[in-house]
């Protein structure tokens, strides 16, 4: 029990991340935009969030990373911007803006970190998200321990949303225009939907909820900001998205997954039936297993038909 409890709470801390992350990407692919730029938007919500903290927490206390999450997603946001401008206006190639994105932002956030700082790294933070145990609800025989023990707010936080963005997406008119305009921009347009305000909708979300998931990371696993902050877990959200087949509940529980594998590397150490296991198995499984997810995965999962191109109004 005790092995399981601590793969459990490790593997929803990864996790949290990941799915709000992904969510950002279902939303952004289903209304026909790629978006390869989810590590990028990871990345400045994790430079944001840790930025804000260290200069804020003495006067915010404990409130001090919920706000630096809420700064983030904004920032986060508005960088995401830049993506929709290049190809949605533009209609620059969105597979190579989202690798510029990528750059871009790691590229800037370490230029600002060695102009704040005057070095490659930010100082540790002392406010972040803590583990807690639900009062009551953790003295429930064996799922208490397991579920609400050692568990952090934005990890339920998390699970709570993927339904909410499900609800969204498939049960409301919002979602309906956007899946829409993913599937047959020019017929959206026909009975009136703004294809362009949508995709720009649509982009802008994926920005905030990239920005959660990297302001998450940093502020419950890293607790500080440098080049290897995040490396790999935007790309992580992205193969559960595609894992997820662009549906919400589908991408919560690839992210589940693959944050179960993150969390291996974590505590590996710590589980008697892995501590043998030499750490760089590890440490590469989470890798490995998203490839292999994609790889079995893929080919059967049909993205939305708009996904990749640009829609030009009055063209086929």
């Amino acid at each position: 029990m005790t092995a399981l409890e601590i793969i459990i709470s490790a593997s929803l801390l990864s996790a949290a991340p990941l799915i709000f992350t992904a969510l950002g990407g279902v939303f952004s692919e289903r209304s026909g935009v790629v978006n390869i730029g989810l590590e990028g938007l990871m990345i400045i919500g994790a430079f944001t969030s840790i930025v804000f903290n260290l200069t804020f927490s003495k006067t915010l206390g404990a409130w001090t990373p919920w706000i630096a999450l809420v700064v983030a997603m904004l920032v986060s946001g508005i960088f995401a911007l830049i993506h929709a401008l290049a190809t949605i206006s533009f209609r620059a190639d969105q597979t190579v803006s989202g690798i510029a994105i990528n750059f871009l932002a790691l590229g800037l956030a370490m230029f600002l970190i060695k102009k704040i700082y005057g070095k490659g790294q930010t100082d540790t933070i002392t406010e972040y998200f803590r583990q807690v145990n639900i009062p009551g609800l953790s003295h429930i025989p064996i799922i208490g321990p397991l579920l609400f023990k050692g568990i952090t707010y934005p990890s339920y936080l998390a699970l709570i949303v993927a339904f909410i963005v499900w609800y969204i997406l498939f049960k409301t008119p919002f979602g309906l225009r956007l899946r829409a305009v993913g599937e047959h921009p020019m017929a959206a347009d026909t009975m009136g939907i703004n294809v362009i305000k949508m995709r720009y909708m649509a982009v802008f979300l994926s920005g905030i909820f990239g920005g959660i998931g990297g302001a998450i990371y940093a502020q419950s696993i890293t607790l500080n900001f440098s080049q290897s902050t995040i490396s790999g877990q935007g790309y992580m959200a992205l193969a559960a998205m595609i894992f997820g087949k662009w549906n919400p509940l589908g991408a919560m529980g690839a992210a589940l997954f693959f944050g179960f594998a993150q969390s291996l590397s974590i505590i590996g150490n710590s589980i008697p039936y892995l501590k043998d296991i030499p750490s760089v198995f590890l440490l590469i499984a989470p890798y490995v297993l998203t490839i292999l997810a994609l790889a079995g995965f893929i080919g059967r999962a049909d993205a939305p038909k708009a996904s990749g191109i640009p829609y030009i109004k009055g063209e086929r």
